[in-house]
């Protein structure tokens, strides 16, 4: 029995010898389901994912969609995905980067989206959420509101919306609020 664990404790020494004396980090079952679904990811042609940490950082990345269809036709935003070491028992931490006129995204990035939520379970995945972000820029919700004001109009008139949205995307203010140039 002595026996096993010195050569388990040899097998670690000579991993280690192998690379440059830096131990092996061995993969959370939140990375290796991360891997999974990265790897399964059928995503539209108008959404594109990126790791700007480096492809040794799976946990935090980026996804940017370009809706081909709807109020943010041609518009490029980008999300930003936190995962966590518990994944797929919690929900990644999903913000929208690119300020935004929108009933579902608030105006500091955060995001309504009942997948990541009260809705999340752990059979859901990252191409789920993908899809699930898509559909908010090709039928936003006024329904479960995050912009109160953005929710209003395109409940109540939604050419105005429709023009707000043009607005914002174009580079230029609604109501009080700036919006950065995104098409």
């Amino acid at each position: 029995m002595i026996r096993l664990f010195k050569v388990k404790e040899k097998q670690k020494e000579l991993a280690e010898n192998a690379n440059g004396g830096v131990p092996i980090k061995k993969q959370t079952a939140g990375e290796l389901r991360l891997h999974k679904d990265i790897s399964e990811l059928n995503l539209p042609k108008s959404c594109a994912i990126s790791f700007p940490n480096g492809k040794d950082d799976l946990m935090n990345f980026e996804v940017s969609i370009r809706p081909d269809e709807g109020y943010y036709l041609c518009g490029t935003f980008l999300f930003s995905f936190q995962v966590s070491p518990i994944y797929p028992h919690e929900a990644p931490k999903v913000k929208c980067k690119t300020k935004v006129y929108h009933p579902n995204i608030d105006l500091e990035g955060n995001v309504c989206l009942n997948i990541l939520r009260e809705d999340w379970k752990p059979v859901l995945n990252i191409n789920t959420i993908i899809y699930g972000l898509y559909h908010l820029f090709t039928e936003p919700n006024y329904e479960d509101p995050l912009n109160h004001d953005a929710a209003a109009v395109l409940r109540d008139n939604p050419k105005m919306f429709e023009s707000n949205v043009r607005r914002a995307m174009a580079g230029g203010y609604v109501g009080q609020t700036f919006f950065p140039r995104c098409i």
